[in-house]
């Protein structure tokens, strides 16, 4: 895993940012502490940090160019299928001096150009540069595992692994409006979106072409999903197509030149990629995060046990509330784009401690989102059932409007659900799941803001909803997750987070085989009345502990009221909501902000405190990188 950069200069004025550009590799380099290089010719300049996972040799370093000078690749990521691409190209007469599937990459594109994007089985961000026809193609993988942040301008592109390669050259900084009321709403910002005007993502499965001071984008895969129509109907034989492309899945990412472990929390997504990596590893390492402050939260026992059936090398990191809490600053430290899903504290803490032992990590991540597992999901389905649950729920709702709310106990999340489950009730499909997504109501996250752009956002709004949810499908509501949710909360956070401590994290889940499969099969093997990620569950029964199928999900909830409230509260008060420099910066309403603090220390904190955080990593990323 690596981090790369990439300028391309329109005019002279471009060519100046050239001279950053080794400061802009040095910004990365947590992403790849063991070298870095950088390339330029004439108006391009490419950039590398590499953490070495594939052949370590000095000999695989990047910015990677062909023995006759014409080809150079700058990549970031694992193509798990390069021992079969090889072997292809050595038919064809290519000789290899690395074993590395940077070279393999290399050569591949060489010989197919982009049409050979589509063969890669892998995660990735590169750059393949022609020095004879002057194009640059930069891609990303499939389903935006690995970040590719884009910046603009009259004078040059510039593409990075992160913003804060960005910021290292000269560049123009405005806030983006709409953004930025997307960011309270969500608690990050959806792709292709950025906090800045000037600078987007490129989005899963696109390439962008640059030749002749022109740059040009387009999408080289797209989920293939059809409503209504699917590949398996035959319950049994789905089932045992599953366990294939998943046993193949993880086989694929056991290739390594370096110690490989698992994330291992207790639930069934990471205890099943456990199961099929320790029957081709002995003494598998194993990692779990033990709550000691917070015992309803705390899945360790069950993570022993699918360590101790498998026989693992499991070690469990048990943290206090503390332990979070002073994990806070550095986490607000390396975040370069206002994103504020707290439980990215648990994900550095575990990453931090993992990269003592392995530098590669398989994850659970991705299961949710394509089978059918957050509670949401449940809520969703018995809409659509129109079941007896909803008209009682339906029924309680002046009584769920007067309850107090909360995150932070189970009596007020509870009645906190409700409530939202009952607004739910009245509304379409698309308009239910823009709310359920959120954090705040569309004009709640506005009220914030001195100056909004409704316009801006409502284009953004249409264009981050697929049509796919209006459809009576329930697969429809999966594909909006995928699009949406995985890609710009789940898998940012987890590249932030373990990136920062040079990590690596392989997720399974996410081969696009899987994924494939996942949407040809009908929602009645993913979701039931009671049951979630039914065909994932019965498909591994036997490989797992009992015990695992016996309890509910437990999303962790990093404790932000009690620190609010206690411990951060003068610091909240005097560095980051501070009214005079809340007026002095001109972005937003100080009433209700102030509201929004009195309502984190009643008696019905509601969200709270959720929004809070995000207000406090807006409020040290604007300091550090904005100003």
């Amino acid at each position: 895993m690596c981090g790369i950069v990439g300028i391309f200069a329109k005019d002279e004025t471009g060519k100046l940012n050239f001279s950053k550009l080794n400061n802009s590799v040095e910004s990365l380099h947590y992403r790849g502490p063991d070298s870095k290089g950088i390339y330029i010719d004439k108006n391009i300049g490419l950039g590398h940090t590499r953490l070495s996972i594939i052949d370590t040799s000095n000999a695989a370093n990047q910015p990677f160019t062909s023995p006759d000078k014409r080809y150079t690749l700058v990549f970031n990521g694992e193509i798990y299928n390069y021992k079969s691409l090889k072997k292809v190209l050595e038919n064809r007469g290519y000789s290899f001096k690395t074993s590395s599937d940077t070279e393999v990459l290399l050569y591949h594109l060489i010989e197919f150009g982009e049409a050979g994007i589509n063969d890669l089985n892998g995660f990735f961000g590169f750059a393949f540069y022609d020095k004879e026809t002057q194009e640059t193609i930069v891609a990303r993988d499939r389903f935006g595992i690995k970040p590719l942040h884009l910046y603009e301008d009259e004078h040059q592109l510039i593409f990075a692994s992160e913003m804060k390669a960005i910021f290292e050259f000269n560049i123009t900084k405005k806030i983006n409006l709409s953004s930025l009321q997307l960011y309270f709403k969500f608690n990050y910002i959806p792709q292709p979106l950025s906090i800045l005007e000037n600078c987007k993502k490129l989005q899963p499965g696109e390439i962008l072409k640059w030749k002749d001071g022109k740059s040009k984008t387009k999408k080289y895969y797209t989920l293939a999903y059809t409503p209504g129509r699917y590949l398996f109907t035959d319950y049994n034989k789905a089932q045992r197509k599953l366990r294939e492309l998943l046993e193949e899945s993880v086989s694929n990412r056991l290739v390594s030149d370096v110690p490989i472990g698992a994330f291992l929390s207790g639930g069934i997504d990471s205890s099943v990629i456990t199961a099929l990596a320790s029957k081709h590893t002995q003494n598998l390492n194993t990692f779990s995060i033990g709550y000691k402050d917070e015992p309803l939260f705390d899945e360790t026992k069950y993570a022993r046990l699918v360590a101790e059936k498998y026989k693992t090398n499991h070690t469990v990191f048990e943290l206090k509330n503390d332990d979070l809490y002073h994990q806070l600053h550095q986490v607000l430290e390396y975040t370069d784009e206002p994103f504020a899903d707290s439980s990215g504290l648990a994900v550095n803490i575990l990453s931090m401690y993992t990269r003592k032992k392995s530098t590669v990590a398989l994850s659970g991540d991705g299961a949710d989102e394509i089978f059918s597992g957050y509670n949401k999901h449940m809520a969703e389905f018995l809409v659509r059932e129109n079941s007896f649950k909803s008209k009682l729920v339906s029924a309680g709702r002046p009584l769920w409007k007067v309850l107090p709310k909360s995150r932070n106990s189970k009596i007020g999340n509870l009645n906190r659900q409700l409530l939202r489950y009952a607004d739910g009730l009245k509304k379409g499909n698309s308009e239910r799941y823009w709310d359920w997504a959120g954090i705040l109501k569309d004009q709640q996250a506005a009220d914030f803001i001195k100056k909004v752009n409704p316009i801006q956002f409502k284009e953004d709004k249409k264009n981050i909803l697929s049509p796919s949810l209006s459809g009576s499908d329930f697969n429809g509501v999966l594909f909006q997750d995928v699009n949406q949710v995985l890609v710009s909360d789940m898998l940012t956070k987890v590249d932030l987070n373990s990136m920062n401590n040079s990590l690596e994290v392989r997720v399974p889940f996410l081969d696009h085989n899987v994924v494939e499969f996942a949407f040809q099969i009908p929602e009645e093997f993913k979701i039931q009345k009671g049951i979630k990620k039914k065909i994932l569950q019965e498909t591994f029964k036997n490989d797992l502990p009992e015990e695992l199928f016996k309890r509910p999900k437990h999303g962790f909830e990093v404790p932000l009221l009690k620190w609010f409230r206690g411990d951060f509260e003068n610091e909240i008060k005097s560095n980051y909501l501070n009214k005079d420099f809340i007026i002095e910066q001109n972005l937003f309403n100080w009433q209700n902000i102030s509201d929004l603090i009195k309502k984190l220390h009643s008696k019905n904190p509601e969200d709270s405190a959720a929004s809070i955080w995000a207000f406090i990593v807006f409020q040290h990323w604007w300091k550090k990188w904005y100003c």
